[in-house]
């Protein structure tokens, strides 16, 4: 299985959403996320190096959309 991660921009203050984020994924999916701290405003989930979901003009993804998007990318693997 691809490693789950999620870089965040860390001077955004964006720590603590990736981290229940991570939390959410491990409860309910029961696979572990690393987090990678990032700057820029970057907020970005990947499996391996596809992005599965990410931080966009207008639109954070929250913790329910993080899950969906990681259970999606991993059933279609």
């Amino acid at each position: 299985m691809k490693q789950v991660s999620i870089v965040y921009c860390k001077p955004c203050g964006d720590l603590e959403r990736a981290e229940a984020a991570a939390g959410a994924v491990k409860e309910k999916l029961g696979v572990s996320v690393s987090l990678t701290p990032g700057t820029g405003g970057i907020f970005e989930v990947r499996i391996g190096a596809n992005v599965v979901t990410k931080r966009e003009k207008g639109h954070f993804p929250d913790t329910p959309e993080i899950v969906a998007a990681v259970a999606g990318a991993l059933k279609a693997r």
